[in-house]
C-alpha cells in the first residue's frame, strides 16, 4: 500500500510539474515583442531601402507602396543582366502609364559608376537606376547573385523571386500584367 502511494505522489508531482513547464513555456511566448519579419522570401513584406539614383535622387522603398514593382538586382559586367535589359525596357516602357515600376538596383560597391552610366545610355533605360555603393541593399536581400530580381505587389509583399536569369520578355509580360491585374 506504501509502495502505490508513493507512486502516487511521485506520478503526481511529475504531473504538476509538466503543467506548469507547459504553461510557462507558453506565457514566455506571449510577452516576447514581435519584431516585423523582413525576409526576401515570396510572401512577406519586401525590406525597405534608401538609395539614390544615378541622377542624384533618393528613392524609398516604402514610398512607392501603392504601385506594382520589380526590383531587379544588376551588375554591367553581368552578361546575362545585359541580355535582360532591353525586355525589361521593353515592358517597362508598355506599363509605366498603369504606375508599374522598376528599380534597378546596380552591384557599385562591385561595379564602376563610369561603366554604369555607359551602360544605361547605350541600353536607353528610362527607369530608375539605384546605385547600392555600399551593397546594404544587397545584403538586406540577401543577394548571392546577379540578375536577381523580386517581383512585388501594391501592398510591398514579394509575391515571386528569380534568381538567374536572363528572364525571357514573356515572363515579365505575364507576372507585370498579374500584379497590375491585382491591382484592379
Amino acid at each position: 500500500m506504501r509502495i502505490l502511494t508513493n507512486h502516487w505522489i511521485v506520478t503526481t508531482c511529475i504531473l504538476i510539474l509538466a503543467g506548469v513547464w507547459t504553461w510557462t513555456s507558453s506565457q514566455h511566448h506571449l510577452t516576447i515583442d514581435p519584431k516585423p519579419i523582413s525576409t526576401p522570401r515570396q510572401g512577406f513584406l519586401a525590406p525597405d531601402f534608401t538609395l539614390e539614383t544615378i541622377d542624384g535622387n533618393l528613392i524609398r522603398l516604402s514610398d512607392l507602396r501603392g504601385q506594382p514593382l520589380l526590383i531587379n538586382f544588376w551588375a554591367t559586367w553581368c552578361p546575362p543582366c545585359r541580355a535582360e535589359m532591353p525586355a525589361m525596357q521593353d515592358v517597362y516602357a508598355d506599363n509605366q502609364h498603369l504606375g508599374f515600376e522598376i528599380l534597378a538596383i546596380n552591384a557599385t560597391n562591385q561595379d564602376n559608376l563610369a561603366n554604369v552610366s555607359s551602360f544605361v545610355s547605350n541600353y536607353a533605360l528610362t527607369f530608375p537606376i539605384l546605385l547600392d555603393q555600399q551593397g546594404e541593399a544587397a545584403q538586406k536581400y540577401q543577394i548571392r547573385s546577379y540578375p536577381t530580381s523580386f517581383f512585388i505587389d501594391q501592398d510591398g509583399i514579394i509575391q515571386e523571386v528569380i534568381i538567374g536569369g536572363p528572364m525571357a520578355e514573356a515572363l515579365l509580360r505575364i507576372r507585370i500584367g498579374q500584379l497590375i491585374g491585382e491591382m484592379q
